[in-house]
């Protein structure tokens, strides 16, 4: 078991690791035990009752983080003629075509997000033994291949994230910093616990959301009662 820090240890103090905490007591618990001397990032795992190996029992789509990630995203378009100079307007960190694919396979990854333009797929398909390992290749299911490069540069600039469940049935997701504050990381929790209740696959059978647990980049991870996420959204959605 890995050796942990001080600072670790004086906020598991504040965290009964046997209880399940209901959402905003676990958001607030969690900001409380996020003391390091830098903006910690809040993150959120969720196992999911789903068979990841079966096709249709995938978990993956995007949602966008009411106050985005508190992370800077630099954004990769792959594009020619008219719709590059499109996603230049609309504020794309790099824009391409052949030149930003030979970059790459140079060794060049100073960028988080890429986008296509359907028409530039054959030149970026050619990048995927790269770009796939690090889930950067570009994807229509997640709005990363389109022609509407201007709406989904806005959409990812504006705190777009994706969300997959991994091989072993946990979706992972940054959902702020804590200087957001907890009614900022509470609407960002409600987005995405809204995202993946609602993409849960036809095919997946018995209980869905097996385990919900928030965490900060430091501290120790909080367990949220899952049964009462459902009211959690409720509330909220009276609420506006």
């Amino acid at each position: 078991m890995p050796k942990r820090g001080k600072r670790y240890l004086e906020s598991l103090k504040l965290v009964d690791r046997t209880k399940l905490y209901e959402p905003k007591e676990a958001i607030e618990l969690v900001l409380q035990t996020a003391t390091a001397n830098f903006d910690e990032t809040i993150e959120l795992s969720a196992r999911l009752g789903v068979n990841p190996r079966h096709a249709d029992q995938q978990v993956r789509g995007t949602v966008v983080l009411p106050h985005g990630t508190g992370k800077s995203v630099r954004v990769l378009v792959f594009a020619k003629g008219e719709k590059a100079k499109e996603a230049e307007e609309a504020g794309a960190d790099y824009v391409g075509a052949e030149d930003i694919a030979a970059k790459i396979q140079g060794g060049w990854l100073d960028f988080d997000t890429v986008v296509a333009t359907p028409d530039m797929m054959g030149t970026v398909g050619k990048l995927g033994k790269i770009l796939g390992p690090k889930g950067l290749m570009p994807n229509p299911k997640t709005g990363t291949v389109t022609f509407e490069i201007a709406k989904a540069i806005k959409d990812i600039k504006a705190g777009k994230i994706e969300y997959r469940v991994d091989k072993t049935g946990i979706v992972h997701v940054p959902i702020g910093k804590k200087s957001f504050g907890e009614e900022k990381i509470a609407e960002n929790f409600r987005a995405i616990m809204d995202a993946l209740i609602k993409a849960k696959p036809a095919a997946a059978k018995g209980q869905y959301l097996k385990s919900v647990v928030i965490s900060s980049s430091m501290g120790p991870g909080v367990k949220v009662n899952t049964n009462s996420i459902s009211d959690f959204l409720r509330v909220a959605s009276k609420e506006v």
